[in-house]
């Protein structure tokens, strides 16, 4: 089963992803976190969300104040429309 909820947050668009590991000891000491299949991919996915996120806002970082083009713009110069 795999434990998605909203989070108690004013943005509704924020889901947070309740997860329910198996820890596995040894010698008394916590070693592993075991996940259901489903929660390892959806955690998975979320990871992949946020490092395109993290990329996303570096590449507009490095683009400063570059002047953007349009779709519009670069349809009418191609000769698209």
């Amino acid at each position: 089963m795999l434990g998605i909820e909203k989070t108690p947050t004013s943005d509704p668009t924020i889901i947070m992803l309740t997860l329910h590991p198996d820890i596995l000891i040894k010698n008394g000491k916590k070693q592993f976190a075991v996940l259901p299949y489903e929660e390892f991919l959806a955690l998975q996915e979320r990871l992949a969300d946020a490092e395109d996120l993290l990329e996303l806002r570096k590449a507009k970082r490095a683009e400063g104040k570059t002047r953007s083009i349009s779709l519009a713009e670069v349809k009418r110069q191609l000769g698209a429309v």
